[in-house]
């Protein structure tokens, strides 16, 4: 209770009683209460973060030492070279868009009558196994670059910075070889491809080989996919990323190939007029590839498989083109034929679906002496795809 007090008031009213303190006065006395309260509470707040970071500096500082540690192991190495073999990957995944809406034929991966076209994978070098678990040692390189910041003590700034540049382009090498080991594996070596790419996006986000390899995984993991929505997603994912690469690097070949391959994934699960229109971006970037890096034989290949099915596209759908287009795709089999042999001149034994087409070609040209000859020498090669 607050204590009360007479207060003589004007001669006549008598005496009454009041507060010692006025009702601002006691609003001012809470609120300082109320402060002090929080104070407290924020104080010992602050100490308890305070005894958390300290913690966690200490978990830092020794797992960079960790990570240091491993690599200079890594780097005393002595990296011995292995020779390098081939491998045929041209078949590994086939993308088609088709503007047929019949059932597909199993013969080759052809939708007859329709308009397809099909993606060959470029031989990659598979290097051998010690190396390859040997780069799976290596630490990320981001961490080895916060490391050796740390490490002022022994070397100057500049050092550093010459340091980390090397330890980046280095370890982004290592992982880029990898990722091309296992684009070359079986399914479930592809999948562990994309994760290791995804793993370090982050890290290597804005380097060009990295995203259109990244943009390759993609393509890889749309073909191992069975659910039609998944793979819808994983093209559509794959497109966006190569198309973020284009606008930095419209001169990389690879970039333009991987995006018209993704195009391509990505209109299968679009409408017929979709799919035609898709297929004059499909021939706008391979010949931007071609004129970009007029020796691989990869973008060839897929030349010639758009070459042979707009060839053979039906009644249908050259009606549609013609509606939707003033000038409607053309392309004859000897072209296919000549973008194939241009395969085989580049690197023979290239594809092995490149020689049945090859064969195809001849075939229907009327040369059956010439077409026996490409399936035999296709016959050759080892079925190591799905095509």
């Amino acid at each position: 209770a607050i204590p009360r007090r007479q207060i003589p008031m004007e001669a006549g009213d008598g005496a009454i009683y009041t507060p010692l303190l006025t009702h601002e006065e006691q609003q001012v006395l809470d609120r300082l209460d109320f402060i002090l309260r929080n104070f407290t509470e924020l104080r010992q707040e602050v100490e308890e973060l305070r005894n958390s970071l300290q913690c966690l500096s200490a978990e830092i500082v020794g797992e960079i030492k960790s990570h240091l540690e491993e690599t200079h192991k890594v780097t005393r190495r002595r990296r011995f070279p292995f020779p390098r073999e081939r491998s045929d990957s041209t078949g590994s995944s086939s993308i088609y868009f088709t503007a047929s809406s019949g059932a597909a034929n199993t013969d080759d991966g052809e939708s007859e009558g329709g308009y397809t076209t099909a993606n060959a994978e470029s031989d990659y070098d598979r290097e051998s196994e010690q190396e390859s678990e040997e780069g799976a040692d290596e630490v990320s390189c981001e961490t080895v670059r916060t490391a050796r910041r740390d490490s002022l003590d022994l070397v100057n700034e500049d050092d550093v910075h010459l340091i980390s540049d090397s330890s980046v382009e280095e370890g982004m090498g290592q992982l880029l070889q990898q990722a091309d080991q296992l684009h070359s594996g079986d399914e479930q070596e592809k999948g562990e491809g994309f994760q290791l790419l995804l793993n370090n996006k982050l890290v290597y986000a804005d380097q060009k080989d990295f995203l259109w390899r990244l943009a390759r995984a993609y393509s890889d993991m749309c073909e191992i996919t069975e659910d039609a929505e998944e793979k819808k997603s994983y093209a559509s994912d794959g497109k966006q990323e190569i198309e973020a690469a284009l606008q930095k690097w419209d001169q990389s070949a690879e970039c333009h190939q991987w995006y018209a391959i993704l195009c391509g994934q990505l209109a299968e699960h679009e409408s017929i007029q979709k799919r035609i229109q898709v297929g004059y971006v499909f021939k706008e970037h391979i010949d931007k590839a071609i004129s970009l890096k007029p020796d691989d034989p990869k973008s060839y290949y897929l030349l010639g498989r758009w070459c042979y099915q707009v060839s053979h596209l039906g009644w249908l759908e050259k009606k549609t083109a013609a509606a939707l287009f003033e000038a409607p795709p053309t392309a004859t089999v000897q072209d296919a034929l000549e973008n194939f042999l241009r395969v085989e001149e580049l690197s023979p034994g290239f594809s092995k679906a490149g020689r049945v087409y090859i064969a195809k070609c001849y075939r229907d040209l009327g040369n059956n002496s010439a077409a026996l000859l490409w399936m035999n020498l296709a016959s050759e090669l080892p079925v190591n795809t799905k095509e």
